[in-house]
């Protein structure tokens, strides 16, 4: 399994046979166009987009990744019908607590405590349930994508029905976790063998850098992948 990070919440996953691309936030995210990475290479070979919630920040460009690869959208219900009416033709749609198979991964939406919406002239337009990602690849370990959330008790039960070896962690404050709630997660509820930090120096108004959740996690190991970068966990 390789992994790559672009900026804020977005991962790409590749598994062998699919290539995940979670939460697409790249046209309009400074981070990820500082980098200097070509659109087109995130999106090369891409065969599933799937969306924690319906924020323009998560949501970003996925009408365009799923028009110009064919992928998958999966996302809660909502999100999945309110995209297929922007033009997204393959839709796999979901809630909490269901699990939808594929080829070589399957992928269980878990809570979130974070709001979902899109602004339509003028007026928000709810887009479902805020969920989690627990992504299960057949032959490899168990990732969990937290979405955006803060601390909540279940997550207890998150870790003992998935088990998740991997947890991307929002950790920017505001409108997630910050640093110390978020290591308290992490440390409480999980027993994460690779815990990587995001969600976070996107904008002005959230922490910059993970240097506090590092510190606020102590002697538990932190990855802060290079931007772009494969790693394995």
């Amino acid at each position: 399994m390789k992994i790559r990070w672009f900026g804020h919440a977005c991962f790409r996953i590749d598994t062998g046979a699919s290539a995940i691309l979670i939460d697409p936030f790249l046209t309009g995210n400074a981070v990820f166009e500082k980098a200097g990475i070509p659109l087109r290479k995130v999106m090369e070979g891409v065969t599933h987009v799937a969306l924690t919630h319906g924020h323009d920040d998560h949501v970003g460009d996925t009408v365009a990744v799923c028009k110009e690869t064919g992928a998958t959208l999966i996302a809660v219900y909502e999100l999945a019908m309110y995209l297929a009416s922007q033009g997204v033709e393959k839709v796999d749609p979901g809630n909490p607590g269901g699990t939808l198979p594929h080829e070589d991964f399957d992928l269980t939406f878990v809570p979130a405590w974070h709001s979902s919406s899109t602004i339509v002239d003028g007026h928000p337009l709810y887009l479902g349930s805020a969920c989690g990602l627990v992504i299960r690849p057949k032959q490899d370990k168990t990732v969990y994508h937290m979405g955006d959330t803060d601390i909540f008790p279940d997550m207890e039960l998150i870790n003992e029905l998935h088990k998740p070896q991997i947890g991307f962690v929002p950790i920017g404050d505001r409108f997630t976790m910050g640093a110390k709630t978020a290591a308290l997660a992490c440390k409480r509820f999980f027993n994460f063998e690779t815990v990587v930090p995001c969600h976070y120096g996107t904008f002005p108004i959230i922490d910059q850098t993970p240097d506090k959740f590092i510190a606020e996690m102590a002697e538990k190991p932190v990855l802060v992948p290079e931007l772009g970068l494969p790693f394995e966990a």
